[in-house]
């Protein structure tokens, strides 16, 4: 049995999507998730939505409690898990409103913790390709379907935050191969493939970082007002992709069975 798991950043854990949605509460040994899981059906395909930083965007992230969230989403029968992330670009060629669909990460966290093995067992998971092809793949072809505009094959930066890059750091990001920086994907996508969970993140551009010399100020208020409007276009997208998601069998799901020591 498929069934996605969403896990929604700002504006994108709209229960309003799902048909016959409710809400549960639920408790992991890593204690409760950011939220209340809102469980209900895409078309036939059973759905939980989770909200990364709560539903009133409480939670920090370096707060993130990321491994109940993992935990909670797989202990409900997930097999898949989309997770949309607002974004920074990098690029300028990935403007303020187009999403993207990375294929690799760099880890720039310091505070998270992030793997699920952290006693009695030490687990090296393989990150070679850290997201779904098979999944990404699918996103990709809504995506062009619905006519909004994105990247792939591109590269995020997890940084710690919460505070945003001094333009020296976006200098250095840049020069490292991101594409694309955010606060979000890592540990997540490292938990997911622990708990063998197809993971692919579909990021909202929302700003340029301030890598250029051109004056481009991050504020709060800019990042809500795009986000507003990526979100609607995402919508859209979950809609027309989560029914279409039937494979079973993947390599994500095989990761962990060579990884424990």
């Amino acid at each position: 049995m498929v069934k996605i798991g969403i896990i929604g950043g700002s504006g994108l854990d709209d229960p309003k999507i799902l048909k016959d949605y409710k809400e549960i509460e639920v408790e992991t040994p890593f204690g409760k998730p950011s939220s209340p899981l809102t469980m209900g059906k895409i078309g036939d395909t059973d759905v939980i939505i989770l909200a990364r930083h709560g539903k009133k965007h409480t939670i920090m992230p370096s707060n993130v409690n990321f491994r109940a969230n993992i935990y909670a989403l797989k202990a409900q029968g997930c097999t898949h898990v989309i997770a949309t992330t607002t974004c920074g670009s990098l690029r300028e060629e990935i403007e303020p409103g187009h999403l993207v669909f990375p294929d690799q990460f760099i880890d720039k966290t310091t505070k998270r913790h992030c793997t699920f093995y952290d006693k009695d067992k030490v687990c090296h998971i393989a990150m070679e390709h850290p997201f779904c092809s098979k999944l990404r793949d699918l996103m990709i072809e809504s995506t062009e379907s619905l006519g909004i505009k994105y990247h792939t094959s591109k590269t995020v930066i997890t940084i710690e935050g919460p505070k945003f890059s001094t333009k020296a750091e976006s200098k250095m990001h840049r020069a490292w191969g991101a594409d694309i920086i955010n606060m979000s994907t890592v540990p997540e996508v490292v938990l997911a493939r622990e708990a063998g969970l197809c993971y692919q993140p579909i990021a909202m551009s929302t700003d340029y970082d301030c890598f250029s010399e051109t004056p481009h100020n991050v504020t709060w208020e800019q990042i809500v007002k795009v986000m507003t409007q990526n979100a609607e276009n995402v919508k859209k997208i979950l809609l027309d992709v989560v029914p279409k998601i039937k494979y079973e069998e993947c390599s994500c799901k095989e990761a962990i069975n060579s990884a424990l020591v």
